[in-house]
């Protein structure tokens, strides 16, 4: 399937404003704010951190799927999709980034 259409299948994430990935130490190594072009990849790892616990290797291969054609774009084109390049590299370096959501609360 195409990625718009497995993002239909994916829960809903208007009630998050960003998901923090954080290393082994607790650092935070990445930001997914829920804003243009960057709420697909909300959904996915949002999804995968709720499938997963964590994004861990075997989730990272899920997320690949999930992103359908743009994976192949990304391993064309390193750089350009710096979330699928973070999958990526998990899967590789079989690694894991926890999860931690960042919630809308309206009162912003």
């Amino acid at each position: 399937m195409a990625f718009a259409e497995n993002l239909k299948a994916l829960p809903g994430v208007s009630h998050l404003n960003a998901i923090e990935l954080l290393a082994a130490d607790g650092a935070v190594v990445a930001t997914i704010e829920n804003k243009p072009g960057q709420t697909g990849s909300l959904a996915v790892y949002n999804h995968l951190g709720q499938i997963f616990g964590a994004i861990t290797a075997e989730a990272a291969k899920k997320g690949l799927e999930l992103y359908a054609e743009h994976t192949a774009d990304a391993m064309a084109h390193p750089g350009k999709h710096p979330n699928i390049d973070r999958l990526a590299a998990l899967v590789r370096d079989n690694d894991m980034l926890r999860v931690r959501h960042l919630f809308a609360t309206g009162m912003e």
